[in-house]
């Protein structure tokens, strides 16, 4: 009699080494994907990163723009205040100059003195005006002759003057507190 086999028994399957290389180059495959996605992940994040740094530059690039328009429009701004200032006091020096020669001329004893006193202040006051926006007088006997600064209407000899010196002053100069010449002084110079 022939044996047979034992029910229930199984044979127990063994897998074979050539089994393992199909698992192998299934891992590969997907390493080589995973690698080429990586990859692209990479390019992305290296072109948001260009595209950063050039917004980034002209975002730069505009606030340098404004912050020299701005400088630029201050100083302009500036720059046509003062022209303003020049052209009203060049105005206003011709009437000063005629309120100090009535004021001169009034103190000859025939004038009232309230007159005089009026006269007077109102000098000041121009004067004060001028001096608060920045407009000062100058031009003095004694002081050095300056062709920048100075009209020099005659030269002559003059008793207690050097040469070179200022002896009379015939018309006053102004001039803004920065330097700009609003009118030069008339002057004799001393010879």
């Amino acid at each position: 009699m022939a044996e047979e086999p034992a029910v229930g028994v199984t044979e127990q399957y063994e897998p074979d080494a050539p089994a393992a290389e199909p698992q192998a180059a299934a891992d590969a495959v997907a390493g080589e994907q995973l690698e080429g996605e990586l990859e692209g992940e990479l390019d992305e994040l290296a072109a948001a990163v260009a595209q950063r740094d050039e917004y980034l530059a002209l975002a730069q690039r505009t606030q340098a723009d404004f912050e020299n328009y701005r400088k630029r429009v201050a100083r302009d701004a500036a720059a046509a205040e003062t022209r303003g200032l020049v052209r009203v006091a060049r105005e206003l020096l011709p009437s000063l100059d005629n309120l100090e020669r009535a004021v001169a001329h009034a103190d000859d004893g025939d004038t009232d003195p309230l007159l005089i006193d009026g006269l007077m202040l109102v000098q000041r006051e121009l004067l004060g005006a001028l001096q608060r926006v920045g407009i000062e007088s100058y031009g003095a006997p004694g002081e050095r002759f300056d062709p920048e600064l100075h009209e020099a209407v005659a030269q002559q000899p003059f008793e207690g003057r050097e040469a070179g010196e200022i002896a009379e002053v015939y018309q006053p100069g102004y001039r803004l507190a920065g330097g700009a010449l609003v009118r030069p002084a008339r002057v004799l110079v001393a010879g």
